[in-house]
């Protein structure tokens, strides 16, 4: 028997991104944001609304990273969706992570999250049904640590993932299948 649920965003996992954008001053900025995906090949998709500090900068200086948060900084993390950069401005500092310039945009490559997607800004949507800030992906960089025969290896990447249900986060570490193959064998 199924149980009815008092939750509307369900859908497990979704993804713990940290945005990361240049302040007025350039000091950097990173929010914790759950609600991102692709949106298609090549273009990333954040669901924020135009109050976030993230939103602001974007808009101003053309461009963001989105990183990949690891289970090794899931404190990081965490505050970086519980403090709003509206609100503290030395918010990055107060992490005690560190940042590099992106070589291609005007946007922070935070080094201690393996995994980043570089992304120049495209479009803010911001009706009914908008989908908030898109990106186009123009580079993709990754720790040598979480790279294995020339390619990423996500087991090393040691993701974290949001449980919206109970407010946890899991890594995100096991393969279990192969894309695109496995199912064939019930084709027929």
């Amino acid at each position: 028997m199924r149980k009815k649920l008092k939750i509307t965003e369900g859908i497990f996992p979704m993804p713990v991104l940290m945005v990361a954008t240049y302040n007025e001053d350039g000091s950097v900025n990173v929010m914790n944001a759950a609600w991102g995906t692709m949106q298609e090949r090549g273009n990333v998709v954040l669901n924020l609304t135009e109050t976030h500090k993230t939103v602001k900068n974007i808009k101003a200086r053309g461009a963001f990273t989105v990183s990949i948060a690891d289970a090794a900084h899931v404190v990081e993390a965490d505050y970086f969706g519980v403090e709003s950069g509206n609100r503290v401005l030395k918010k990055f500092e107060n992490s005690g992570l560190t940042a590099s310039r992106s070589e291609i945009l005007d946007a922070p490559v935070i080094n201690e999250f393996p995994l980043c997607l570089e992304c120049e800004f495209i479009e803010y949507q911001n009706g009914k049904y908008g989908c908030g800030v898109i990106g186009k992906v123009v580079n993709v960089t990754a720790d040598e640590s979480v790279i294995a025969d020339s390619k990423i290896d996500m087991s090393l990447v040691n993701a974290i993932a949001f449980d919206p249900y109970t407010h946890g986060y899991y890594k995100v570490t096991e393969r279990v299948g192969e894309a695109f193959k496995d199912g064939l064998q019930l084709k027929k």
